[in-house]
């Protein structure tokens, strides 16, 4: 079966740094891919080239088979992308719901009853259904995230971006969103995760794929990526 979304030799410079260097990957239907890889390795510039926040220089981005490589973000959007951002940005003079509505509308590009149908599964689906009428910017951090979460699955994505949604919470915290997340997993989304929180992104992986200097490093099952000799140099510091 054809990837649900692969990149073709997709490549991105600024300037002499080489954020992306022909990178290649491709994600089945309902398969999780874990990206790891230290500050500066080019994850968030994959999925930058990925949303359509930023153009590649060479190589393709595909989509269900579709060369979207020339497609703007909220066409890709439309189509099934949709991403989370690793510094939650809401809406914070926005309630929760209103932040929600935003991405079932002008993402999902439903009508006004449908869209607030959907946007209450989603707080339902995010642990934040009892906040909906809070102001965004009163959240705390975990909150936060979920509704950063919870803006992205409104958009109705078949792929889902993940950008550190586990970064900087606690540890009873990273579990519960790694519950959430799993849940997800279950529903049949496509996801896509850069995380530095490893047990958290090994709890729900099924591929792991590591970066560094903007090309990829390792990619295979996650215990043997974890097992790499070059990835524990690289990564985690073992044996230098």
């Amino acid at each position: 079966m054809a990837p649900i979304l692969s990149l073709d030799a997709v490549s991105k410079a600024y300037g002499a740094l080489l954020a992306a260097d022909r990178v290649s990957l491709g994600l089945a239907e309902g398969e999780t891919l874990g990206i790891l890889g230290p500050n500066g390795a080019g994850k968030t510039t994959l999925f930058n080239l990925i949303s359509g926040d930023v153009r590649p220089d060479a190589g393709r981005v595909l989509f269900r088979g579709e060369d979207i490589t020339a497609l703007p973000p909220h066409a890709r959007c439309r189509r099934g992308i949709g991403r989370s951002y690793q510094i939650p940005h809401p809406f914070a003079g926005m309630t929760v719901f209103e932040n929600v509505l935003v991405g079932a509308t002008f993402g999902g590009e439903l009508g006004e009853a449908e869209a607030a149908r959907l946007c209450v599964e989603v707080l339902v689906r995010t642990g934040l259904v009892d906040k909906a009428n809070r102001l965004a910017g009163a959240l705390p951090l975990l909150d936060r995230k979920r509704l950063e979460l919870a803006r992205a699955l409104a958009t109705r994505p078949a792929v889902l971006l993940l950008d550190e949604i586990a970064g900087g919470l606690a540890e009873h915290e990273a579990r519960a969103l790694v519950a959430e997340i799993n849940a997800l997993k279950a529903s049949g989304v496509s996801m896509l995760w850069i995380e530095h929180v490893v047990h958290a992104l090994l709890a729900v992986a099924d591929r792991l794929l590591v970066m560094n200097f903007g090309s990829t490093l390792a990619e295979g099952s996650p215990q043997a990526v974890i097992d790499d000799p070059e990835v524990k140099r690289v990564y985690m510091g073992v044996g230098t």
